[in-house]
């Protein structure tokens, strides 16, 4: 393990919850990591067979640089891990937070470079993400709502997030005009809210281990409830914990067509630079 003191990643070898247990903010997770550590450490279990294609591989809605990862500024960061990602022929996402500079910083970095990302929203009022969403229009393939973002208490109590009700999101889909995403599904509520809003996407997701919420993995909710959800959904798309090619292959074989990759882009955007998410990924290409 190599421990680099400017940042709050450790740029361990193998991401796998244990060297930050508990640091947040930082790399880690609630519940001692744990769920951040079941994540890493369940695809394994359905893992069967080399016969599985690959899914599509996106980074996944990273924000709060500074105070989670040690980056000097939140807006540099945005243009750095864009530009690798682009680099390493990624399918991109930005992400939502307080202050309003988190969301902005991404959609400036996607104008800059001429690419489009699904967008990820907190679950602020209504209202607000009406505004979001006009705001990021020109830059999102995609509108999603990061509904497990509620259970953020420090962020709820301070920006008034609100629980999404499928009506709710309805609305929102509505507006964007845009295929539609429901991120962080991992609950029986938030699959009542998959059978009544019939989203587009429905991402299976704990929020890399880092909110308060059931425990347990999201390969294995994915491995109870992926044939449910998948029912009432164009695609079905899972966040958390892959590494290795084998933990990919494993999502394919249980019907997931995407998934988000977040930690393992911040390591290698840290570790290598610009090329460090290329050659992650050219690892599991191989």
């Amino acid at each position: 393990m190599s421990i680099n003191k400017k940042y709050k990643c450790r740029l361990c070898k193998i991401c796998d919850g244990k060297a930050c247990i508990g640091e947040l903010p930082g790399m880690g997770g609630v519940f001692e990591s744990s769920n951040f550590i079941l994540n890493c450490a369940d695809w394994k279990n359905y893992y069967t067979s080399e016969a599985y294609p690959l899914p599509r591989l996106r980074l996944a809605p990273i924000t709060g640089a500074v105070e989670n990862i040690g980056y000097e500024d939140e807006r540099q960061f945005y243009f750095d891990i864009i530009r690798a990602s682009v680099k390493a022929g990624l399918a991109l996402s930005i992400g939502d937070g307080y202050p309003d500079l988190k969301l902005f910083s991404g959609i400036e970095a996607l104008r800059y470079e001429k690419k489009k990302a699904a967008v990820f929203l907190k679950p602020y009022p209504q209202m607000k993400l009406f505004e979001r969403i006009e705001a990021a229009k020109d830059v999102a393939e995609i509108i999603g709502v990061d509904t497990d973002a509620y259970n953020i208490v420090t962020m709820r109590n301070l920006v008034h997030l609100e629980k999404k009700t499928a009506r709710d999101l309805a609305a929102l889909k509505k507006y964007a005009k845009l295929p539609f995403a429901v991120k962080g599904v991992f609950t029986s509520y938030d699959i009542e809210v998959i059978k009544e809003l019939k989203p587009d996407i429905a991402i299976i997701s704990n929020h890399g281990g880092r909110i308060e919420t059931d425990r347990g993995s999201v390969a294995a909710f994915a491995g109870k409830h992926l044939k449910e959800i998948k029912k009432y959904t164009g695609e079905v798309w899972a966040d958390g914990g892959l590494r290795k090619k084998e933990d990919f292959i494993a999502a394919s074989s249980l019907g997931i067509e995407e998934v988000l990759i977040g930690r393992p882009c911040i390591t290698a955007l840290l570790r290598d630079k610009e090329n460090g998410i290329k050659n992650f990924i050219d690892s599991i290409l191989k």
